[in-house]
């Protein structure tokens, strides 16, 4: 500070020297002792340039700024100013800026930010603050009690009735309210940081929510909340504070800078602007010239509307992004960032943007503790330099994170327990009787303090006896401490709003102009467009491959004009080409689905309005849709022979192109109503369903009944159908020639047959109809996008104890309750209360005796407990070390990397990595984030599936064979894949059954289960629905502890984990650790991965394998007590700092070995390490280990997997019907789909079974038939496949554990599927036999049933083979589609089978829809002699002769039908389990 003190004095006297010899000081030593000469020259030449800049007006000097580089040559630096306008710089410019100001991230930015204050004090400007307060905050929910939460397809059908009957005002479901907060108060104040602290489910979240203004309207609050102020809805506060959740959505296919950029541009640049305006003004009247480095960073980033922005190379920089700058983002299908990363792009879209105000939860989820150091520091930074309003809530924060912060924020079971400064927090829970102990980090003493099982450890005074203070105590003697009556005090003064600025707060909407806006989204379109190119021509190669098709069934020396039935063969190929055009915009449906999560959370923050991201999206569709449509007519227009004049060859472009568009638009409303993949492709193929039933084809116009002839009208296919035959039957080639009845022309006849208005003006009428559906379409899904919300709401629950407590009148039950809005916990008392007394004395006597003897645990266990406690753990294993070579990775290199002129064609992620893990042994692996312990760990447990590796890996000194290893060897992912629908305890006994031996008995097998699920603390969830991650069920620390008892229920020797404690609290840390110790200690070899230890955590372990970026080691040794042996290794580097008193070891050593200490210290740590004595210590070791013992024998099993084929299949078939009787959203809403086809079939041919007078009844019959169980089919076939692509990823997991092989688990998915197809078919035909009112013979309705069976069936199964050989469900969606349509041309519906060309005749015989068709007419009416008429035919034939001739049905064929009805079936679901097992779609 006094150097700006400094320059303040010395203002007047000397300002311009004074403020130069600072600014050089900050950028170089050296210029002092240069001669002074030279930079004289130099500071009167920069005087002269900012001379200049000071007169040219307003507008351009705000854009005008200098920029410095220094020229070094032998002896001295010459300084370069050159005159740069800002928004012309480019990105290398900009990049060599930022690199020279903020050379190390925290350190330069402090100084640079400090140079920013010192400019604004100058001239006296005060910059906008925010203070934010709550009074008696209360928020409240609704919760179900009991089982009914479970989403069996029982319950969730009652829940719909009942939320029907709610409508009426009738409820019956036993509800409980549940508080989240209780009566909160605080202030979080400016130019301070605040911290939020708190055990899982206290309310954090929903506290910040509250705060930010983004509550779930469905809660009920009270209580107020203000900004200087101002409530909540006198303002916007969406875009006065910005939320930073804990959920990670972003669009894969953009990397890190575009994701930001597009982030910056939306939320615009606030007021920067004008405080630079107001700034520039006051320097030019006192005189003073900026120091260029502000001035040109001020400048940059108050650029209205840049496409990218200085601001967000800033950001980058700051939060360590700047080297994934280029990487895509990623999703669980494209490899992109690490989760560190992604956490850290959430972070970075929201600081990008100008609000001052933020609310951070969990942002250092999957962060090394040193990357959060460095972020909460910069961000510590910007709070008190910026006077930004900050609160964060954290959950490991490490002691030297946890000091950077000015207030704390301390929350428990909804209440606030204190709140105010930092330096009293430890004061007032001593003045309440606890002490945070010695080597114990102050932020994990206070989650911990608070919780009845971990409060006993902390009373301080051992003379009197302790006694549990519950959190309303601690509440109420907050109170009356002296922090916590100043607080009152505060509160109850309300805030002057004379004091506040007017700018602090934001009062409209949107801040950036709409066309701004409208350009970022445009921008952001096409560069997906781009991104995505494979998906448009994939769609555009498999139009073409169909217009193919089309023009050789419809090839034109087979196509005549003679007569109506010619007509008719015309018209069943214009139908065709209208379908394929309508199904091609099947494929926006999914696509539009995958970006609705980040349209609608950029919605919610205000980035931009519904329409600025539809609007986009659309135009840029239609150059897509010209080339397709052209396509497509390209090759089939003149190729079949249509109506040869150019004028109806354009006006045919015109309609098919306008189908197109209309298509796209009903499939995107479809997506913006349904809002996710399974009830979207319900809603898509109902409303398909439903055009296409009363477009007119099917149905001609006069035979529809009076209640749907409305349905004619509004139907846009009836529109595209009358305007595309009326253009082809009016050329002159149709009207020169007569009818069969020598009266109309022959053009006129065709068009009545169809019953199509004979009028050349239904072309136009018709082509306006398509586009004023086009329009319509569009505005709705503008509309439904601006108020509607995703869907999906996790469900509170309470089980029935609680509810009663609670009703019995104590307010809190006496259970620890601890109910977070994602789950429900519940213990009953007894489990409670006999617990935590035996659980304390473990606590208390582990926590005395610490020390690193493996032996610590047991004694003092047994002691607690009276009994052995690894009894859970007797299962026999076989203790195995494992030891590696030099081993290494290499990938191929990423394209992006090639365009940049990297000219490898590898890159190499480990470098000659050497080691060994040992029983008994725990590991940690650890080095920054991308240095490599991931892909490490890959390696090693022989999860990699892409990549070459070179190196020896040996088990207990014999080669590592993965099929052995798979069996002995556990992996639990950082990303935890379960089984959303089977419940925690059902996941632990699949997993028990499928992988201990078969020698273990069933009732072993349970008590084993059990066991792990006391070691990892899980009994009391057993019930619980596993769940998506971040949308229902298990929290992130449950599902963690959940992962890793998955494996131990193996009984493995040897385990991996993978950030075990990445996103989890210090208290959930604590016991996954505790859980994790509990395992090595019964011999295993266990290795982890960690990110950020706290210091307890880090002191768990015993040996440390460290790396560097690059995937180098840096040290592999033990620990020591208290970490002294890797302190004294690095130590005993010279020029390496001491460690402070107190401080982490873990974090110490991650930065004294970071990139910047290697640059400071001139030195590669790697290299160090293969120096000393500790490596070749290790080298000795390995070699030791990689010779087998004498007498062992290698690892072998009779067989591959522990199980049987057929037990494989029970456990495979029981996980697989609890998934599927537990999702009702897929069998509740195929049910319901089908029911509603059934109904419309059944009221639209209502008694067309009856009718038998003419041939055009017959045509009839047969579309109903074809269109009901197409429809019917290709539903079942999409909503299978996101259910089946959910389940892959387990199963990728499952596998790779060797738990069983593909063969079992694909019969049982398939198996699963018959008993709801049976349901499924049986209402179904029951429905439609009665309505249409067909015969009822026995053998009829048999037959229609057996063929709907069926063909349902290979449907659903066709659906699951597309999934298994693509690589996700929007590609499998897309092939799909590419099939419907052959399904829709071979079905014998639009060209009868004799008149196919025989070069095609063969496609229909493997088309499995023309057999159901075939199956259902001759079952019906192979034998029936009734005479019908038939145009153009004198004599009137029997409909068993018409049905041979014409259709070329044989009616005596029923056998061989029904034969290949089933091998259809057979073959798809062969296919599925084939390709299931042979193609891994899964990038390691």
């Amino acid at each position: 500070m006094d150097g700006i003190e400094r320059a303040q004095s010395g203002r007047r006297a000397g300002r311009n020297m004074s403020r130069r010899s600072m600014s050089r000081s900050s950028w170089s030593m050296e210029d002092v002792f240069t001669g002074s000469r030279n930079s004289r020259v130099n500071e009167d030449e920069e005087a002269l340039k900012w001379a200049a800049i000071e007169k040219l007006p307003t507008y351009d000097r705000l854009r005008t700024s200098i920029m410095q580089s220094f020229m070094e040559n032998e002896h001295r630096q010459n300084k370069d100013n050159k005159v740069v306008d800002v928004t012309k710089m480019d990105f290398a410019e900009r990049q060599k800026f930022i690199d020279k100001i903020f050379k190390v991230a925290e350190e330069d930015n402090q100084k640079f930010l400090e140079k920013f204050r010192n400019r604004i004090d100058k001239v006296g400007i005060r910059l906008p603050t925010v203070e934010v307060r709550l009074k008696n905050l209360t928020v409240q929910a609704d919760c179900y009690i009991g089982s009914r939460a479970l989403p069996t397809l029982l319950n969730v059908a009652q829940n719909i009735a009942e939320s029907a009957l709610g409508l009426l005002g009738i409820r019956w479901a036993k509800r409980a309210k549940l508080t989240i907060l209780k009566d909160v108060s605080g202030i979080v104040k400016p130019a301070r940081m605040a911290l939020l602290l708190g055990p899982p489910s206290s309310g954090k979240t929903t506290l910040l929510l509250a705060l930010a203004g983004k509550l779930d309207p469905s809660l009920e609050t009270q209580g107020e909340i203000t900004y200087n102020g101002y409530k909540l809805n006198e303002f916007v506060p969406q875009k006065t504070s910005a939320y930073i959740s804990q959920n990670d959505v972003h669009i894969g296919e953009m990397t890190v800078k575009e994701t930001l950029d597009f982030s910056a541009r939306c939320q615009g640049v606030g007021t920067r602007y004008e405080l630079l305006g107001e700034l520039a003004r006051r320097e030019k009247q006192a005189g003073i010239f900026p120091e260029p480095e502000v001035d040109l960073f001020m400048k940059a980033t108050a650029i209205k509307g840049a496409e990218s922005s200085l601001i967000t190379d800033y950001t980058l920089k700051i939060l360590g992004l700047d080297i994934c700058r280029d990487t895509i983002v990623g999703d669980q299908m494209q490899r992109g960032i690490s989760g560190g990363q992604k956490k850290r792009v959430t972070t970075g879209e929201m600081i990008v943007g100008p609000t001052k105000t933020l609310f951070m939860d969990e942002i250092s989820t999957g962060l090394d503790s040193s990357t959060t150091f460095q972020i909460v520091k910069c961000l510590q930074q910007i709070a008190h330099l910026t006077d930004a309003t900050i609160l964060m809530s954290l959950l490991q924060p490490a002691p030297e994170t946890f000091d950077l912060f000015d207030d704390i924020f301390l929350l428990a079971e909804g209440r606030i327990v204190y709140q105010g400064p930092r330096e009293h927090i430890l004061e007032f829970f001593e003045s309440c009787g606890f002490r945070c102990p010695e080597r114990k980090g102050a932020a994990d003493f206070l989650q911990e303090v608070t919780s009845r099982k971990d409060q006993e450890q902390y009373w301080s005074d051992r003379s009197r006896p302790y006694r549990y203070v519950s959190v309303e105590e601690f509440a109420a003697r907050f109170k009356r401490f002296h922090v916590g009556m100043q607080l009152d005090n505060e509160l109850s003064l309300p805030f002057d709003k004379s004091h506040g600025h007017r700018a602090a707060l934001v009062f409209s909407r949107y801040s950036v102009p709409k066309l701004e806006v409208l350009r970022a989204c445009f921008d952001r379109e096409w560069l997906l467009i781009k991104k995505n190119s494979f998906v448009y021509i994939f769609k555009t190669v498999q139009i073409i491959l169909i217009a193919f098709i089309a023009s050789t069934v419809f090839i034109r020396t087979r196509m005549h004009t003679r007569n109506e039935a010619d007509g008719a063969v015309y018209v069943g190929a214009l139908l065709f080409s209208m379908i394929i055009n309508l199904f091609n915009g099947f494929a926006e449906l999914s696509m539009t689905i995958m970006r609705l999560p980040v349209f609608y959370k950029h919605r919610d923050l205000l980035f931009h309005p519904a329409w600025t991201f539809t609007l986009p999206n659309m135009i840029l569709n239609i150059p897509m849709s010209i080339l397709e449509s052209i396509a497509w007519i390209g090759m089939t227009y003149y190729s079949i022979g249509f109506a040869p004049e150019a004028s109806r060859f354009f006006k045919h472009l015109l309609l098919v192109f306008l189908i197109q568009q209309m298509a796209s638009g009903i499939f995107r409303l479809t997506a913006g109503l349904c809002r996710s993949m399974i009830i979207a492709n319900t809603g898509g193929a109902l409303t398909l369903l439903v055009l296409f039933m009363l477009g007119g084809f099917i149905l001609p116009r006069g035979e529809i009944p009076s209640w749907w002839v409305w349905g004619y009208w509004v139907s846009p296919l009836t529109y595209a159908f009358n305007a595309i035959t009326v253009n082809e039957m009016l050329a002159p080639r149709w009207m020169d020639k007569l009818a069969s009845d020598n009266r109309t022309s022959l053009g006129v006849a065709v068009l009545e047959s169809f019953d199509v208005f004979p009028d050349k003006n239904w072309y136009w009428i018709g082509a306006a109809a398509l586009l004023g559906f086009t329009v319509l379409f569009n505005v709705l899904y503008t509309v439904s996008l601006m108020y509607l919300s995703p869907l999906g709401k996790p469900q509170a629950i309470i089980s029935e104890e609680a509810a009663q407590e609670l009703e019995a009148g104590h307010e809190e039950p006496k259970t620890p309750r601890r109910l977070s809005k994602k789950g429900s916990k519940t213990t009953s008392l007894s489990a409670a209360d006999g617990n935590n007394s035996r659980e304390m004395a473990i606590r208390r006597m582990s926590s005395q005796a610490t020390g690193n003897d493996s032996g610590r645990n047991e004694s003092s266990l047994e002691a607690a407990n009276g009994v052995a406690p690894k009894r859970g753990m007797v299962l026999p294993f076989a203790p195995l070390a494992m030891s590696f070579d030099e081993v290494n990775y290499y990938v191929d290199m990423p394209a992006e990397m090639k365009e940049q002129g990297v000219q490898d064609e590898k890159l190499q992620l480990l470098r000659e990595v050497t080691g060994a893990f040992r029983p008994g042994v725990l590991t940690a692996l650890m080095g920054v984030s991308g240095a490599g312990k991931t892909t490490l760990m890959d390696v090693l447990a022989g999860r990699k599936t892409g990549g070459y590796i070179d190196g020896d890996i040996r088990i207990s000194g014999f080669p590592k064979k993965q099929e052995t290893f798979a069996r002995i060897s556990g992996y639990c992912e950082q990303n935890d894949i379960h089984s959303p629908q089977v419940t925690v305890k059902e996941s632990l006994i699949f997993s028990a059954y499928l992988r201990l031996p078969k020698e273990v008995s069933k009732e072993d097998k349970m008590i084993f289960v059990d066991e792990v699920m006391e070691l990892v603390e899980l009994h009391s969830l057993k019930d619980a629905l596993v769940g998506l991650p971040g949308i229902t069920g298990l929290s992130t620390e449950q599902r963690k502890r959940l992962t890793i008892a998955v494996e131990l229920v193996a009984n493995p020797s040897i385990i991996f984990m993978d950030e075990p404690t990445s996103g989890l609290d210090a208290r959930a840390a604590a016991i996954v650790m505790r859980t994790v110790r509990n395992t090595v200690d019964t011999g295993r070899t266990v290795v982890c991965t960690i990110h950020q230890p706290s210091i307890d955590i880090f002191e768990a372990f015993d040996e440390l394998l460290l790396m560097k970026r690059g995937g180098q080691v840096i040290y592999s040794g033990p620990l020591g007590r208290n970490s002294h042996k890797i302190i004294e290794y690095f130590e005993a580097i010279p020029g390496v700092p001491k460690i402070k008193d107190k401080y982490n070891p873990a974090t110490w050593m991650l930065e004294v070995s970071s990139m910047a200490a290697e640059a400071r210290l001139g030195m590669d740590f790697a290299e160090h390490y293969r120096s000393s004595s500790l490596y070749q210590r290790n080298k000795a070791l390995v070699k030791e280990l990689s010779a087998p013992p004498p007498g062992a024998e290698d690892l072998y099993f009779p067989t591959q997997y522990s199980q049987s084929l057929g037990g494989q299949f029970k456990s495979c078939i029981w996980k697989q019907w609890w998934t599927y009787w537990r999702s009702p959203d897929y069998n509740l809403v195929r049910f319901f789909f089908t029911l509603a086809s059934a109904l419309l079939v059944g009221t639209m041919f209502w008694k067309i079974g009856t009718r038998r007078e003419s041939s055009t009844d017959l045509t009839m019959i047969i579309g109903a038939m074809y269109a009901a169980v197409l429809f019917v089919g290709i539903n079942n076939c999409s909503t299978v496949q996101p259910v089946v692509a959910v389940e892959r990823t387990v199963f990728y997991r499952e596998r790779a554990a060797g738990m069983y092989s593909s063969l079992p688990y694909a019969l049982a998915q398939v198996f699963c599927e018959i008993p709801y197809v049976f349901v499924q078919t049986s209402y179904y035909t029951l429905i439609v036999y009665a309505m249409v009112s067909f015969e009822w013979t026995v053998e009829k309705f048999f037959w229609f049933f057996f063929v709907s069976f069926f063909s349902f069936l290979y449907f659903t199964y066709y659906g699951m083979m597309t999934v298994s050989i693509t690589p996700n469900h929007q590609v499998a969606s897309i092939f799909a589609a590419a099939f419907y349509a052959l399904f829709n041309l071979f079905s014998g519906f639009f060209i009868p089978r004799p008149k196919i060309p025989k070069w095609w005749v063969w496609y229909y015989w493997i088309c499995p829809v023309a057999w159901t068709v075939y199956g259902l007419i001759i079952s019906q009416y192979g034998d029936v002699e009734d005479l019908i008429t038939v145009p153009g035919m004198l004599e009137r034939p029997s409909i068993k002769w018409y049905i041979e001739n014409h259709f070329g049905y044989e009616p005596g064929f029923m056998g061989p039908v029904a034969g290949v009805l089933v091998a259809f079936t057979v073959f798809f679901a062969f296919m599925f389990a084939f390709c299931i097992k042979v193609l891994n779609f899964q990038m390691r």
